[in-house]
């Protein structure tokens, strides 16, 4: 079992009462731990008296931490000051069930071994139950080139009882690393990565048989970059059914930290008793850092990758490295250029298919209350010349509509332009003003512009100038937020809208039948988006 542990700051006695009702929210959201991080209070005048109370109080088994300033803590203090705290607090009368002492400072002082050793030994003699040393090591900067030797000496150090090692992830793949620790493990292990790309090894710990994961409290903010909250971890991310046989899923792309995603799909797992989870994977733009990342999640041993959902700015990149593969490309990614989801096969074999051309005429259509047939003739602007603004173009050919791609590089445009001309009636527009805007019946936004968490948050595809009336639909398929820059002047000028949610939901649900061979329960995801 894999414990959820809050980790709690407390600065001041003052703070002592507010901090013991963290701990009992936490407690009551589904945490089986509280880390009590004790550096500020350690050095306040009165801070032992509040520690003790702190132990006594505590609603869950709690660690004391102490952390020094070189390893990401505030303490800063003489070292026989916090062994004196150490001591007061293994001989309590409510001793913490663990110390949290770094390796490296236990290595560097004798005093301190001898000191910790006393109050754990104590505890356990004299209290009956059964105090215990976590040794840890953590690294804010990236990877420790002596990863592996220190997690040797935290082994061979008869006092640990569990190793913990944290550092700050420089991609996804050093979660793999983590894994394959906790897999080898040979004493109860932490392996944790911080950061943006460590959100993976902190929702898997229990899949790989980690001691516990770190979580911050609903009501306060995290203590490590990275940190998701007791109920992300158990309600977004199934983290209490997560285990050894558990088929991972996720979302590629970059960024991901918007994806609705991992919201629907795990709701579905659920909802059709399926043993699978589904997370955010984040990959850094580029072929190579996409290549690398799918390849050592597939070739991860224990991991179970099942497949992903593919977003910006890689869908070019899947259907290439399914092709290169040898893999299955289905019509519409092979039309497209481009794909949005992978099938890892159990056998490793590779599929890959486009959801996005089918679903983007569908939302469409809804919204301009046609059918897709009835799109036939209908003027569309397309904005965009990445994967999803190629899968819209292919779906509106196919229907008959006239299409004009409009881009920032006129040369990606144009390519758009020549890999479709067979298909239907398709251009390459200039400048987008009020005369081109009367023009058309639909207007797409097929790029991250107004998407949060992009390099465009705040921004729109069409220049202010641009006036609209009711002869005009405006689709964006940026969902988070649903109500986007483009849309929000759009709806004012009194054009009909239509939000990303709709398109969102028919890839998603058929992404889903893909990946179970089952329909996703009508009407599920888009209640869950509408929450």
């Amino acid at each position: 079992m894999t414990f959820i542990c809050v980790s709690i700051f407390v600065d001041a006695p003052l703070d002592v009462p507010h901090a013991i009702a963290r701990a009992a929210d936490s407690v009551e959201q589904g945490a089986r731990m509280i880390e009590w991080r004790l550096d500020a209070l350690a050095e306040h005048p009165e801070g032992l008296p509040a520690i003790l109370e702190l132990l006594e109080k505590s609603p869950a088994p709690c660690i004391a931490t102490i952390r020094a300033e070189d390893e990401g803590g505030t303490w800063d203090g003489d070292e026989q000051t916090r062994i004196s705290i150490l001591e007061a607090m293994g001989v309590s009368d409510h001793p913490p069930a663990y110390f949290d002492l770094e390796l490296s400072a236990w290595q560097r002082s004798a005093n301190l071994r001898q000191k910790v050793r006393l109050a754990v030994d104590h505890v356990a003699q004299v209290r009956d139950i059964s105090a215990r040393l976590v040794l840890s090591s953590h690294d804010f900067g990236g990877r420790p080139a002596n990863l592996l030797s220190r997690v040797a000496d935290m082994v061979e150090t008869e006092p640990c009882a569990v190793g913990k090692i944290v550092f700050t992830a420089r991609s996804i793949r050093d979660n793999l690393e983590m894994f394959d620790l906790l897999t080898e493990r040979q004493k109860p292990m932490i392996a944790l990565c911080m950061g943006e790309y460590g959100e993976m090894s902190r929702i898997l710990a229990p899949k790989f048989g980690g001691f516990l994961t770190f979580a911050a409290s609903e009501t306060g903010g995290a203590t490590a970059p990275g940190q998701l909250t007791v109920r992300q971890l158990r309600e977004r991310f199934r983290f209490d059914q997560i285990g050894p046989s558990t088929r991972v899923y996720g979302v590629v792309g970059h960024p991901v930290t918007h994806s609705l995603g991992p919201l629907v799909h795990n709701r579905g797992f659920d909802a059709v008793g399926m043993d699978a989870v589904y997370i955010p994977l984040p990959v850094a733009p580029g072929w190579e850092s996409f290549k690398a990342s799918l390849l050592q999640l597939i070739e991860q041993p224990g991991l179970d990758f099942g497949g992903c959902s593919v977003t910006l700015p890689h869908k070019e990149h899947l259907f290439r490295f399914v092709q290169e593969a040898g893999g299955v490309v289905d019509d519409a990614s092979r039309r497209i250029g481009a794909a949005n989801t992978l099938v890892v096969l159990e056998d490793g074999s590779l599929t890959c298919a486009n959801t996005d051309a089918e679903a983007a005429v569908r939302a469409l259509a809804l919204g301009m209350e046609k059918s897709p047939a009835e799109l036939s003739g209908a003027r569309v602007a397309v904005f965009g010349a990445g994967g999803v603004a190629r899968a819209m173009t292919c779906g509106l050919l196919e229907v008959g509509a006239k299409v004009v791609i409009f881009n920032r590089t006129k040369s990606r445009a144009e390519a758009i332009r020549n890999d479709f001309e067979a298909d239907g009636d398709i251009s390459v527009g200039g400048e987008f003003d009020a005369a081109a805007a009367s023009k058309f019946d639909a207007i797409i936004n097929g790029t991250s512009v107004g998407m949060i968490g992009g390099d465009a948050a705040d921004q729109s595809i069409l220049p202010r100038s641009v006036r609209l009336d009711d002869s005009v639909t405006v689709m964006d398929t940026v969902y988070t937020p649903r109500m986007t820059p483009l849309l929000i002047k759009a709806q004012s000028d009194g054009a009909r809208i239509i939000d990303g949610s709709a398109m969102f939901i028919a890839q998603a649900e058929a992404q889903f039948g893909i990946w179970t061979g089952m329909t996703a329960p009508q009407g599920l995801f888009e209640s869950v988006i509408s929450q």
